[in-house]
């Protein structure tokens, strides 16, 4: 499932914000704003997808949709919000396309800091995305 929403995120990167990317190793925490979104296949399996931006690149995406040089902390919270089901929507398409797999998909949550710090993830994969940082995570539910 990790490898389905990564490919989702790295044509986010091409397709829709166009900035250049890598795959790079899981980091030191940081300052990260993080989402998640409940996906459930038709097979019975249920994972939480997480996606995480740093204030750098969160702050660029909504450059690109908003046009905001400096937007205030709702502002990032909710293209935070919409990155995320950008992502885990566009996943969800791979999935039925390309493996014969149909999921359903939640409404997308920020977690708090606090809930970012007690969370325990089953699989993560990291992108530098001009400079800033996205994390994809998974979690078995």
């Amino acid at each position: 499932m990790l490898p389905i929403i990564v490919e989702a995120a790295t044509n986010f990167c091409i397709h829709q914000i166009r900035l250049p990317y890598d795959l790079v190793p899981t980091s030191a925490k940081k300052r990260t704003l993080l989402a998640y979104i409940d996906i459930e296949t038709t097979n019975g399996e249920s994972h939480r997808a997480y996606i995480g931006c740093d204030a750098m690149l969160i702050q660029s995406i909504a450059e690109i949709f908003l046009g905001e040089d400096e937007s205030d902390e709702q502002t990032l919270i909710d293209m935070l919000l919409e990155t995320t089901n950008m992502i885990v929507g566009s996943a969800k398409v791979l999935a039925s396309e390309l493996y014969e797999t149909t999921m359903t998909i939640a409404t997308p949550f920020v977690l708090s800091h606090e809930e970012i710090a007690s969370l325990h993830l089953d699989d993560v994969q990291c992108i530098g995305i001009d400079g800033g940082e996205m994390t994809i995570a998974l979690q078995r539910l």
